[in-house]
């Protein structure tokens, strides 16, 4: 493997001129102080170009091991190479679980908390609240560890690779569980006028679908928790004016199901009912264009409605779009910083000429709410308004500089937000 040339949805082509692919942390240092600029690939999940170089690439997919289960503590250490669904099915058998999981489980964990990518839940942070401690690689070589006790640990888990390559991550467990996920038809987005709190704190995880044809939501998925010892009550015929599916569904209409995770009420492991999608099987539609953008959950409904003004806009160049709820979290760079939050989220159809036209029609529509863009995804939007959106960024450039000070790890996406 001499270069790794494409994202996983195609639409990004790389510029490293080499990989390595260290096979110990010693090794992984050696690359790190030998490179002239650097930067970490992973699944190559994200859209833009925040792990793109012009010189050396990582792959960490040979440091991918899961290192001390901490029993006593309720914690797990693993190497920054490993990927959800590996860590998931160790922990499950070891009776442990994550709180949150993302969609997919197939991306990487040192990934998805560089990027605050999210699960979904009233009461549920991003994945990056799960790290305890990280250890960074840095420019020159030498490990640095972060601990929830440093003043920099809140700058330092959502680093979007300014900082050096996370080559080993602690984060918190809790006890395994089950759940169980029904979906629901048609749910009218008027029912969130007056029941927004009712419809996302009516389980553990609940998100809703739409293509934006019409003012309504074509799916509800909704992950219940099942207490140990308890009978599960059969599921509502009807949620909100959306009536109980009899089938299983994908979230974007006419594909086809066997890729989702199991539905209609039969009770499962954590892992393999948080997650839309199953770590055996191919995610999500295919080629794809993501984005996805952040506001505060009180004012969700009010920009949900602001995006159903201008979506004949933008419908036909959808395969779906999803909306989520997150907690609120204190990390520099996560969007969630500081205030509740919702998700909206677009899996856009392979067209980007078209895409990147609409994309700043969106970001109007959403700008009364100082919406806040996925580090990972596409958007349009102008520096200053991410610079002015995210408001730690000015002490998260000076954490950078003392880890980077010659710009190993920075890119024109990091010189784009004027890191």
């Amino acid at each position: 493997m001499t270069t790794i040339r494409r994202n996983w949805a195609g639409n990004y082509t790389y510029h490293a001129q080499q990989v390595g692919v260290p096979e110990s942390i010693e090794q992984l240092q050696s690359i790190v102080a030998a490179s002239a600029t650097v930067k970490v690939v992973g699944t190559r999940h994200s859209f833009n170009g925040i792990a793109d170089t012009t010189g050396t690439h990582i792959s960490l997919e040979k440091l991918n091991r899961v290192l001390s289960l901490d029993r006593v503590n309720r914690q797990v250490t693993v190497e920054g190479g490993i990927r959800y669904g590996e860590l998931c099915q160790y922990l499950h058998e070891q009776g442990y679980a994550l709180h949150n999981l993302a969609s997919l489980p197939h991306i990487t964990v040192a990934g998805a908390c560089a990027t605050a990518t999210h699960g979904s839940g009233d009461r549920n942070g991003n994945l990056s609240t799960a790290v305890a401690a990280l250890e960074i690689v840095q420019a020159d070589g030498q490990k640095v560890v972060y601990t929830r006790e440093h003043p920099d640990f809140v700058g330092a888990v959502v680093g979007i690779g300014a900082l050096g390559v996370v080559s080993r991550l602690t984060l918190d467990v809790e006890p395994a569980f089950e759940m169980r996920q029904h979906v629901y038809d048609r749910l009218p987005l008027a029912e969130l006028a007056g029941n927004f709190d009712a419809i996302y704190g009516a389980a553990y995880s609940v998100s809703l679908f739409t293509d934006w044809r019409s003012a309504s939501f074509n799916q509800v998925w909704v992950k219940e928790r099942l207490e140990e010892g308890s009978e599960p009550k059969p599921a509502p015929a009807t949620f909100f004016g959306a009536q109980l599916a009899a089938s299983p569904r994908h979230p974007v209409e006419g594909c086809g199901t066997e890729n989702c995770s199991e539905q209609l009420g039969a009770p499962g492991p954590w892992h393999e009912r948080m997650p839309h999608f199953r770590m055996a099987f191919t995610p999500s539609a295919g080629e794809e264009l993501q984005s996805e953008y952040y506001v505060p959950r009180h004012a969700a409904y009010e920009a949900l409605c602001a995006l159903d003004k201008i979506s004949s806009r933008f419908a036909e160049l959808l395969f779906v779009s999803e909306v989520r709820t997150i907690a609120a979290d204190e990390l520099w760079l996560s969007p969630c910083r500081k205030q509740d939050s919702v998700a909206v989220h677009f899996t856009w159809k392979p067209m980007w000429k078209e895409v990147r036209e609409v994309l700043p029609l969106i970001e109007e529509a959403l700008a009364p709410f100082e919406a806040r863009p996925h580090w990972g995804k596409l958007f349009t939007m102008a520096p200053a308004d991410v610079q002015r959106r995210f408001v730690m960024l000015p002490a998260f450039k000076e954490l950078a500089l003392r880890h980077d000070p010659q710009g190993k790890f920075r890119n024109d996406f990091l010189s784009m937000i004027s890191l």
